[in-house]
C-alpha cells in the first residue's frame, strides 16, 4: 500500500510540474541554453579519425576536425568539473578516459541545428557522458553510468537552460551475447523511462541510433530490430546502417560521424513545434504514458 501510494504521489508530480523540455527561458536567445545529453558507447563518444598502429597496438586521432565540427561561439559543454566551457573536439575526451577519442555526432549536431533554428534554440550545451564498450545492462538505473549520466545533467541546469533531447547511440556490446540481444528492447524501453523519471521529464525528446556495427551479423539485426521497434512517444530512431566505417569494422569515420551528427539534427528539428512549446493538446499524452510507466513499474515491483 506504501508503494502504491509513493506511485500516485509521483502521478501527481508528473501531471502538475512543468516538463524539462516546455519551459523556454524568457530571457533573451542570448541567455537561453538549449541543453542536449550526449550518452551511449564508443560511436556516441567519437572515435572518427581514430587508428590503431597496427605495429605498437597504440590507438591515436590524426587531429582532423571537419569544418562541421569546428568550435562555434554559441557551442558549448559541460566539462568533467561540471563547468561549462567552449565546445571542441573530442567532445568526450575528459569522460571517456579509458580510451582515445576523436570526431563523435556531437558537434555536427549542434551546428546544424543552429544553422536551422538559431533564434529558436539560442546557445547550445552539450552534456558528454558516453563510455566506450559498455553494455547496456551498465547503464541501468542505479549504476555508475547511470548515476553518473543524471548528475552531469542536473547540473547543465544550475546556470539556467533547458534540457531539450537525449541523443543515445549504444548496442554494440549487446551484440556479443544472444541473451543480451534478445534481453535489449526491454532494456532500452526502461533506461528511456527510467531517464524521463528521473529528470521529470515525461516528455523528453529522445532520439536513437540504429546500429550501423557490431560483433555478430545475427545479433547485430536483433538488435536493430528492438531499436526500430521501439514505439513510445516522443522517441525517433535514425539509422546508422551503410554509414563507412573504420578499417576496425566497427566505429564510424570522421565523415560518416559529420552525416550522422546532420541526421541527428533532422530528427531533433521534427521536435520543435511540440517540444519546446506549451501545446496543451500534445502534453496530456505525454503525461499518460509517463503514469502508465509508473503503474507498471509498481505492478511487476508488487
Amino acid at each position: 500500500m506504501l508503494l502504491f501510494m509513493l506511485v500516485l504521489s509521483l502521478v501527481a508530480q508528473a501531471c502538475s510540474a512543468s516538463p524539462t523540455t516546455q519551459q523556454p527561458n524568457k530571457k533573451a536567445d542570448q541567455h537561453l541554453k538549449s541543453i542536449f545529453i550526449l550518452a551511449g558507447q564508443s560511436n556516441m563518444a567519437g572515435r572518427g579519425g581514430v587508428v590503431n598502429d597496427t605495429t605498437t597496438g597504440i590507438a591515436t586521432w590524426d587531429g582532423v576536425v571537419p569544418p562541421e565540427c569546428r568550435p562555434n561561439p554559441s557551442v558549448f559543454r559541460l566539462n568533467v568539473n561540471l563547468t561549462w566551457v567552449k565546445a571542441s573536439e573530442p567532445l568526450h575526451a575528459d569522460i571517456d578516459v579509458e580510451k582515445t577519442n576523436g570526431i563523435g555526432p556531437g558537434m555536427a549536431f549542434a551546428k546544424a541545428v543552429l544553422a536551422n533554428h538559431s533564434s529558436t534554440v539560442g546557445q547550445i550545451g552539450l552534456v558528454p557522458c558516453a563510455i566506450g564498450g559498455t553494455n547496456i545492462t551498465e547503464w541501468r538505473r542505479g549504476s555508475f553510468l547511470y548515476n553518473q549520466m543524471i548528475r552531469r545533467a542536473k547540473a547543465s541546469l544550475q546556470n539556467g537552460g533547458s534540457i531539450r533531447a537525449l541523443l543515445w547511440y549504444q548496442g554494440e556490446s549487446d551484440t556479443a551475447s544472444r541473451e543480451d540481444a534478445l534481453s535489449y528492447k526491454n532494456r532500452l524501453e526502461t533506461f528511456f523511462g527510467d531517464v524521463r523519471l528521473d529528470l521529470q521529464s515525461p516528455d523528453l525528446p529522445i532520439i536513437q541510433v540504429a546500429l550501423a556495427s557490431g560483433y555478430e551479423a545475427t545479433l547485430i539485426e536483433i538488435v536493430r530490430e528492438a531499436q526500430l521497434g521501439v514505439d513510445l512517444l516522443n522517441v525517433r530512431t535514425v539509422d546508422a546502417k551503410g554509414l563507412p566505417l573504420e578499417p576496425d569494422g566497427v566505429h564510424l569515420t570522421a565523415p560518416a560521424q559529420v552525416e550522422l551528427g546532420k541526421m541527428l539534427a533532422d530528427a531533433y528539428l521534427q521536435f520543435l513545434p511540440s517540444a519546446i512549446s506549451n501545446a496543451p493538446a500534445t502534453y496530456p499524452n505525454y503525461v499518460f504514458q509517463f503514469v502508465l510507466y509508473l503503474l507498471l513499474k509498481f505492478l511487476t515491483t508488487s
